[in-house]
């Protein structure tokens, strides 16, 4: 298994703006081979920045990279732009392989 998380910096009062473009955006996830599941989290806003991670599962690191260079995620990003002041900075991507123990 393989966990893909970026993490957003999110100004103070503009939560709901971010939230709104990951509900109506076209993710595509459902139809790609290797795709669990995906969530957004919400952490708690200190010093004017509320950070969200989003966090998607997958059967394995080669099925992500596989849907990272599909056409289903260029059309995915494509749209549902960020109104801007939203987002502080660019995401942090952080992947992690499933350790078995």
């Amino acid at each position: 298994m393989y966990i893909a998380m970026n993490r957003f910096r999110i100004a103070a009062g503009r939560e709901e703006d971010f939230e709104r473009v990951w509900r109506e955006r076209e993710s595509l996830l459902d139809t790609v081979p290797g795709f669990l599941e995906f969530h957004l989290l919400r952490g708690a806003t200190k010093d004017g920045v509320t950070p969200f991670v989003s966090h998607s599962r997958w059967e394995s690191e080669a099925a992500f990279v596989a849907w990272t260079q599909s056409e289903a995620f260029a059309k995915a990003h494509r749209s549902g732009g960020t109104p801007p002041g939203v987002v502080m900075g660019p995401p942090q991507f952080e992947g992690f392989t499933s350790v078995k123990l």
